[in-house]
């Protein structure tokens, strides 16, 4: 997926966990952050502190969604899932991908993998790997800069 690129339809999840969202509900009031884990995944779970601590000091002016990217047969146990996310606080809404159908319309292949979406549903930032939260931060930071001179 290329930068500037809107942000696809949330179709295709096998289940939503901590409520289900659409694209129409993320585009038009706040930028909105796709985050990519797995249960599989030690990478995601170290950064997962970090991401809450996003999630929590930008609720009001950020949307953050998970989704959850199996990489093999073992990661698509979804009660699993439910207790990983339970364990490593993820309250966001989780979209379950276990057929892919996000992580294809994203053009993704990592976990964990960050996308951030302007306002407007315009991709602004990707980036993978464990490391670069403080980028993240950046690139959130600057588009909700953006979002606010533009008010």
């Amino acid at each position: 997926m290329k930068l500037r690129e809107p942000m696809p339809e949330l179709n295709g999840a096998t289940e939503w966990l901590n409520g289900q969202v659409t694209r129409e509900e993320l585009v038009g009031e706040k930028p909105t952050l796709i985050h990519f884990w797995s249960i599989s995944c030690h990478l995601c779970k170290e950064a997962m502190p970090q991401i809450n601590q996003f999630r929590d000091q930008y609720q009001d002016k950020l949307n953050v969604i998970a989704v959850h990217m199996p990489r093999s047969e073992n990661d698509l146990n979804l009660e699993e899932i439910k207790q990983v996310a339970a364990e490593h606080g993820i309250t966001q809404p989780i979209f379950v991908d276990s057929e892919h159908k996000l992580t294809e319309a994203l053009e993704n292949q990592y976990v964990p993998a960050y996308y951030v979406f302007d306002k407007d549903g315009k991709l602004r930032h990707f980036q993978a790997g464990g490391s670069g939260m403080k980028m993240l931060e950046k690139r959130v930071n600057r588009v909700l800069d953006e979002m606010e001179k533009a008010e």
